[in-house]
């Protein structure tokens, strides 16, 4: 391969990983040049996102959209509230996502500039519309639009002029002048009612793979989108395809989008050698996250032992014995090494299952917990060549 072709590729690669992390991209946003990087490869793009995902692509002057589909009906990666803290915020819940769609739909029926107390009126017709219970004069219901709004501004698709849109959540008098980017508007929602009867229906229908893809796209989808890929969580034919093709799937994610594949007899794990793109780093850095990586230690290792010679099915998940056992070792070993606040060890235990679970390591199950057989590899210990465990 040419220096040019070898440019050329990094530059794709790039433009790839940019739309995976960020489906909106925008020229006046913070990463206007990986837009410049989408329109120069779009042709390319485009074909890649069609055939490889099963995706859509549109790309526009001032802004690239890649319409994801999601993976069904999966809550691990909820939208969640914008904070001026370094915390990332609590997610959505169903009033939030509600207001969310409400408020898209009153835009379309607003004027490109308006203020603040004009939209709320929109979103109070469209919610007498939809025949919900929601009342913005409360606190909570008020606090939900305000997230709704403060997610549609770091779109891009509000923009403030003037006033104190921040102050609404808690001020129901706050008052702002806002744009409405109509463009960008438009291209927000990925997936279509029609033949939706239920909320199920839509997150099964966006989810399908494109009907030239099959199996392919659809594990290929689940390795971009979730990282850890368990043999469990596929279908007859896409165990088929993966046990056939795994190998290729390796050099086409090392190509396109720069991760490497670890293989296992469970499934397998995306890595991104620049740990990038991620939306939740896994250790990472906090109190919370060391805490969580020295309990994984502990439930892996105790877990390790009982999944010898178990089937591969048997294998993904394992049940976790003890996990308060583990997590009152790890609070007697590094105690003194954590923030002040988790000297209030059920609030430590609440914010450890919540890293673990949203890294897809840890699941509640009837009994307590299961842990991952990909948990092993965050274990400082040996592991082997057929399985994790």
């Amino acid at each position: 391969m040419s220096a040019e072709d070898t440019q050329v590729a990094a530059e794709r690669r790039t433009a790839l990983r940019a739309l995976l992390l960020h489906p909106l991209l925008t020229a006046d946003g913070p990463r206007a040049d990986d837009l410049l990087l989408v329109r120069k490869h779009r042709e390319h793009l485009q074909r890649l996102c069609a055939e490889g995902l099963g995706y859509r692509l549109v790309v526009e002057p001032k802004v690239a959209r890649l319409f994801k589909a999601g993976l069904g009906r999966d809550a691990s990666r909820p939208l969640r509230k914008k904070t001026t803290s370094s915390g990332r915020g609590r997610p959505f819940d169903p009033r939030g996502y509600a207001l969310l769609c409400l408020t898209l739909a009153a835009l379309t029926r607003c004027s490109g500039q308006l203020l603040l107390d004009e939209l709320v009126a929109q979103v109070r017709s469209a919610v007498a519309d939809a025949g919900l219970a929601v009342d913005l004069d409360t606190v909570a219901d008020r606090r939900a639009l305000a997230a709704a709004l403060g997610v549609l501004v770091e779109l891009g698709v509000l923009v403030e002029r003037d006033g104190d849109l921040a102050r609404f959540a808690d001020d129901a008098s706050a008052q702002s002048l806002l744009d409405v980017r109509r463009e960008r508007l438009r291209l927000l929602v990925a997936a279509g009612l029609s033949g939706a009867q239920s909320p199920q229906d839509l997150l099964d229908a966006a989810a399908l793979p494109s009907a030239a893809g099959g199996a392919r796209v659809a594990v290929r989808r689940r390795l971009l989108e979730s990282p850890v890929l368990s043999v469990t969580d596929l279908t007859a034919d896409q165990v088929e395809w993966w046990s056939r093709n795994r190998n290729r799937e390796r050099d086409w994610l090392r190509d396109n989008a720069g991760l490497e594949l670890e293989l296992r007899a469970e499934g397998a794990l995306a890595i991104d050698p620049d740990e990038v793109l991620t939306d939740v780093a896994f250790p990472g850095t906090g109190s919370a996250r060391h805490a969580a990586l020295f309990v994984l230690e502990r439930i892996a290792d105790a877990a390790r032992e009982p999944a010898r010679g178990a089937d591969v099915a048997d294998r993904v998940w394992r049940p976790v014995a003890d996990f308060d056992g583990a997590l009152a070792v790890v609070v007697a070993e590094h105690g003194r090494g954590l923030k002040k606040a988790y000297d209030d060890v059920a609030l430590l235990r609440t914010d450890v299952i919540e890293v673990l679970t949203e890294s897809g390591l840890l699941r509640r199950t009837d009994d307590g917990f299961a842990v991952h057989a990909a948990a092993a590899r965050y274990a400082a210990r040996t592991s082997y060549a057929e399985g994790l465990f």
